[in-house]
């Protein structure tokens, strides 16, 4: 079992920045990868970005130059710097943890926290 707590959400000015933040705990030995997802109102949930242990990123299209994914490993915590943010970030974003088991056979499954809002507004 992985809990996650993010933070870091709130009001911004269109072209403003933000930083989220998203602490992992229990069974963190497990995580293979964390990420960030994010569901505007009316709309599916979505990637935003997403990390594995090994280093490698991958962003959403409308991601790519503005935000930037980063994890500190010691700490149990998962970032997510956005720059440059546009009206159409506006939506709940959840931190994400894949946990990957080797026993009784390879499997994964993925955790969620329970959001923190994100409005981008004049």
């Amino acid at each position: 079992q992985v809990q996650l707590v993010e933070s870091g959400g709130g009001l911004v000015q269109p072209g403003g920045s933000l930083r989220l933040s998203c602490a992992a705990s229990g069974s963190i030995s497990d995580i293979s990868a964390m990420g960030w997802y994010r569901q505007a109102p009316g709309k599916q949930r979505e990637l935003v970005a997403s990390e594995r242990n090994g280093g490698s990123t991958n962003y959403a299209d409308s991601a790519k130059g503005r935000f930037t994914i980063s994890r500190d490993n010691a700490k149990n915590m998962v970032y997510l710097q956005k720059n440059s943010l546009k009206p159409e970030d506006t939506a709940v974003h959840y931190c994400n943890a894949e946990v990957t088991k080797a026993t009784p056979i390879i499997h994964r499954l993925l955790y969620w926290g329970e959001g923190t809002q994100v409005t981008v507004s004049s």
